[in-house]
């Protein structure tokens, strides 16, 4: 595998080939990177990823000095996993100047949800992601890009970007991957304590009894089952910002009765310091 840091290295590296099969991170991977890493592979003619911890995506009260930075593990393991190109740029190589263009994803999507919560999230997420593309498929007639379905409104909003900029890029949504409890794999578990990590599968327990409970009426009062399972998890000592029930096309509430739509329970809340989001598809 090789290791660049700059864009021109990377451009070098990808020359001799025409369809790269990338997964973007910020690092200190786990399962969950490791399975798109595999599930991509296949879909291209050579395989990147890139480590960036993107300062624009960070709100000046989150963890941007102290997310983990394991560069040497996560290469080992992503050659093991058949990476051919680690791209690990420095903050100046990607921004050598002050960032001010920058993608305002649509409103409708991009402001609800974890969007509410961390305003100006989704700007930061599109512009590097944008950024990235522009760096792995340059000169490229297509290419194929894997994100996991855990940050669900992410997938969103970079489909939806791809579409509306007409990239040549499919953009491939892996199945979350979960510990034996049923909690996802995230790079922020790493922050949970002993106590913490035992109490943090309630998540996704919590997610999967509002699914049920939305599902068992054709005709279910959403606005109080969704309350009803924030205060469960408060009162076993989690500050919830959300749980909630929307359609999978575009995040909305769902029309009462269901009719059969596609739908995906999504939750976040705080357990101690750490911020935790999961979802569900039912």
């Amino acid at each position: 595998m090789h290791i660049v840091h700059t864009i021109a290295e990377l451009r070098e590296r990808l020359s001799p080939f025409k369809r790269p099969a990338f997964v973007p991170t910020m690092g200190n991977l786990h399962d969950g990177h490791i399975a798109l890493v595999k599930q991509a592979k296949p879909m291209g003619d050579v395989t990147v990823s890139s480590i960036f911890v993107n300062r624009l995506q960070f709100a000046p009260n989150e963890d941007f000095d102290s997310y983990p930075r394991t560069l040497d593990a996560d290469a080992q393991r992503l050659e093991a996993a058949g990476c051919n190109v680690l791209f690990a740029p420095r903050e100046k190589e990607l921004y050598p100047e002050p960032q001010t263009y920058k993608v305002h994803p649509a409103s409708d999507l991009s402001s609800i949800l974890e969007g509410h919560f961390r305003p100006g999230f989704f700007i930061g997420v599109s512009t590097v992601v944008l950024k990235l593309f522009s760096c792995v498929y340059a000169g490229m007639p297509s290419g194929v890009a894997a994100f996991g379905k855990k940050d669900y409104q992410q997938v969103l909003v970079v489909r939806h970007m791809v579409q509306q900029f007409a990239l040549p890029i499919d953009i491939l949504a892996g199945e979350t991957q979960r510990s034996e409890d049923g909690l996802a794999l995230s790079s922020r578990n790493a922050y949970l304590n002993p106590v913490e990590r035992l109490e943090a599968a309630q998540l996704a327990k919590a997610l999967r009894a509002l699914g049920e409970a939305a599902r068992a009426s054709s005709t279910p009062d959403l606005p109080t089952l969704e309350a009803q399972a924030m205060q469960a998890l408060a009162r076993r000592g989690w500050k919830p910002d959300y749980l909630t029930v929307r359609r999978r096309a575009d995040l909305l509430p769902p029309q009462s009765p269901f009719a059969g739509e596609a739908l995906v329970v999504l939750g976040a809340a705080k357990l101690g310091n750490t911020r935790l989001i999961d979802n569900l598809e039912i």
